[in-house]
């Protein structure tokens, strides 16, 4: 069983940016900056209530007689009393006697065309650890995303303002800096396993570092280029980023609605249909509070069973990243025009260059991570690079056609070659884009994890199984 140290993280960095907030929020107060503290505390107390309904649902507390964890978590305090639940199952490994096991079986990644399937036994306590794990990879994300992004934000802004970094909020910038990468390092991570659930994955330490740094580079220039850009235009900010929010928020509602399938009922058997719809709301909010700030690696699909685009499709990443540099250079720009005198003291335009030169060191991460340091890169249909590449043409063949032609008069015969390279273009086009509807034999539930509910002994006697349970297993008494 691994030491579960990713709950260690999560729990630290969620207990240390809410104490470092509650404190600074005192200094506001008696500092008489009222507006200040209540956003602070706003950032803090959202996410973090968000968080606590997220492991009620995830562990099922609602339907279980626990009125101790419920009122803990109506404290704000769910988070560390899981984290010493899961030391206890840790710690208890071994002592007592497993009455109950499962059998998994996942594949191995394929060395020389070969893929062969592994069989071993998941033990009471594993299974109940590996549930924790799964519900701390997505109060991670939460509390990024929703809580750290905002608050990051709104604390530079604030250092900008008053053109100063006092402890108190360069502590807390530091501590949601690190919770927003590391948000989006888990994110990284829960795409992978729920795309590849079939296989064994093993993630090389590399493979963390590279995708460390290409979140850091990403998520720090995107913060900073939306905090310049809102002091000196303080109105604008708001339609830019209310039409960022909406667009990545409606892209999964009208995929779904254009795909006419029916209404998700599998995600709860207990919700109703607006029970339901609340909770896929809530989903798109979050997908698309990470799509402000960077790439999502888990995509949102509305009409799959589990919820999640389990195909990996290069050239909606290509674009992301193609329109979120042009956005970032033409905020970077207003800001440059605009600017007052607060930067007098800061050479601009190398400020500029380095924010655009840091974006595409991300980029270049990114790259390297899916080229080299993927785990499961063999299994990949297609090639980034030439996904990427293609996307490049395509776009580059898409602003050729809509500026004016230059040509002389009389020569049919290159118009008619073009139109045809054109439609094959296209037509290529579409072919790449329809692998997101090729049916995966691998199924996922992100909502509802593996493994929850742990029948009692009378319960495996009458043949009953894990409720739940881990994808492939086959349960047998031991």
């Amino acid at each position: 069983m691994r030491f579960p140290s990713s709950i260690l993280v999560s729990v630290s960095l969620f207990t240390a940016e809410t104490t470092a907030a509650l404190y600074l929020s005192s200094t506001y107060r008696s500092d008489g900056d009222q507006i200040w503290q209540g956003l602070t505390l706003l950032f803090t107390l959202v996410p973090s209530v968000l968080v606590q309904l997220t492991l009620t649902f995830i562990h099922r507390d609602l339907s279980r007689d626990r009125p101790l964890i419920l009122l803990l978590h109506i404290l704000q305090l769910g988070p560390i009393v899981r984290c010493l639940e899961a030391f206890c199952i840790y710690g208890s490994e071994g002592r007592v006697e497993e009455p109950y096991v499962s059998i998994t079986r996942k594949k191995q990644l394929p060395c020389g065309g070969q893929s062969e399937e592994v069989e071993r036994q998941v033990g009471q306590a594993e299974g109940k650890l590996f549930t924790h794990r799964a519900a701390f990879s997505r109060t991670s994300v939460i509390q990024a995303f929703l809580g750290s992004a905002p608050q990051l934000t709104l604390q530079l802004y604030i250092c900008v303002l008053r053109q100063g970094v006092s402890i108190g909020r360069g502590t807390l910038m530091v501590i949601s800096l690190l919770s927003i990468v590391y948000g989006a390092l888990r994110c990284n991570i829960l795409a992978i396993k729920i795309k590849y659930d079939d296989y064994e994955v093993d993630i090389q330490p590399l493979a963390y570092l590279i995708i460390f740094l290409w979140r850091s580079f990403e998520i720090a220039t995107r913060v900073v280029v939306l905090v310049l850009f809102s002091s000196v235009l303080q109105f604008w900010v708001l339609p830019v980023v209310f039409l960022n929010f909406l667009v990545f928020f409606l892209y999964p509602w009208i995929l779904f609605w254009q795909s006419h399938s029916p209404f998700p009922e599998n995600i709860e058997k207990t919700l109703t249909r607006v029970g339901t719809t609340i909770v896929l709301c809530l989903l798109t909010f979050l997908y698309a509070g990470i799509n402000m700030f960077c790439w999502s690696a888990v995509q949102v699909k509305l009409n799959d069973p589990d919820l999640i685009n389990k195909s990996q499709n290069w050239y909606r990443m290509a674009v992301y990243y193609m329109l979120r540099f042009v956005e970032n250079a033409s905020l970077l720009l207003l800001w440059y025009i605009y600017k007052t005198d607060v930067y007098k003291f800061i050479f601009a335009p190398l400020l500029l260059l380095q924010l655009l030169v840091a974006y595409a060191i991300a980029i270049f991460f990114m790259l390297i991570f899916y080229q080299f340091c993927h785990p499961c890169r063999k299994l990949f249909s297609s090639s980034m690079t030439q996904g990427f590449w293609d996307c490049s043409a395509f776009l580059c063949i898409m602003c050729t056609s809509a500026s004016p032609p230059n040509r002389p008069i009389g020569k049919a015969e290159p118009e008619e070659s073009t139109h045809k390279e054109q439609r094959n273009d296209q037509a290529n086009d579409t072919a790449s884009d329809s692998t997101d509807d090729v049916p995966n034999d691998t199924t996922y539930d992100m909502l509802n994890d593996t493994i929850y509910d742990i029948p009692t002994e009378a319960e495996n006697n009458t043949g009953g199984e894990i409720n739940g349970g881990i994808s492939h297993n086959v349960s047998c008494n031991v």
